[in-house]
């Protein structure tokens, strides 16, 4: 695996320093820049590459939230906010972060950020090495998937498990996880997540439509030599034919 750089925004000098003695330990990962404002930051993105980026919230001028809108949702990097204010959670899962460290933070809580963060690029880019749904299968083997989302529940957010999704719906930039009875929505793409799901329990069987293995119940022979998905919960999904040779591979052997 290449080594990910990481960039450290944080307009506290102290902060910084810390935070890359420690992702310096780390032979994988390698600090190529540290910026003490978001303004400096994104000169810094305009002209040089970047896998990981650790940011602060409150910053003078620009804050990071202001910043992450800059840059615009197209960004390819990874955000880790670390901040000493507990109260905007919410708002950087909706931001799409991948964690979200509250200063002072232990070297085991930042070690976990670090390898989420890791899983999160290596998965993408094992996606993107291995477009073919049974070649990305293979490299399962070797990458660890995610095995929890953040989703709200009122004021509060919910570590939901993978395993009890039973499949999940588009809907635009944001995805319905259906859960038994129970619908959650959180901010995610359908192409992030079918990429940082294991293959060998999620499948996508429409481009608006991924389903947990475990839970299909019966296929339904349907029009033109298509299936009609029908899981444990009694919710009847279709199988579209573009996805129609992942399931043969996948569950029909053939």
């Amino acid at each position: 695996m290449n080594t990910l750089r990481v960039l450290v925004v944080d307009d506290e000098i102290l902060s910084r320093r810390r935070l890359k003695r420690l992702v310096s330990r780390d032979p994988s990962l390698r600090v190529v820049a540290d910026c003490a404002s978001a303004d400096d930051a994104l000169r810094y993105l305009r002209h040089n590459p970047v896998d990981v980026v650790f940011l602060d919230i409150d910053m003078p001028g620009m804050d990071g939230f202001t910043f992450l809108e800059a840059v615009g949702p197209s960004r390819s990097w990874a955000v880790v906010f670390v901040t000493a204010y507990d109260n905007f959670a919410l708002k950087a899962f909706d931001a799409q972060a991948l964690d979200y460290l509250l200063k002072p933070y232990e070297h085991e809580r930042l070690c976990e950020a670090l390898r989420r963060a890791k899983e999160h690029i290596w998965n993408a880019r094992a996606g993107q090495a291995y477009p073919d749904s049974g070649a990305r299968q293979d490299a399962a083997l070797d990458l660890h998937f995610r095995d929890r989302l953040a989703v709200r529940a009122g004021e509060e957010l919910l570590l939901l498990r993978i395993d009890q999704v039973d499949w999940i719906e588009a809907a635009d930039n944001y995805v319905n996880l259906h859960c038994g009875g129970t619908t959650h929505t959180i901010r995610e793409t359908m192409a992030t997540l079918e990429h940082e799901l294991d293959p060998r329990k999620f499948l996508r069987i429409h481009r608006s439509a991924i389903v947990n293995l475990d839970r299909i119940r019966v296929l339904q022979p349907w029009f033109r030599g298509g299936f009609r998905v029908v899981l444990n919960t009694g919710a009847v999904l279709t199988l579209s034919q573009a996805y129609r040779k992942s399931l043969e591979e996948r569950i029909l052997n053939r």
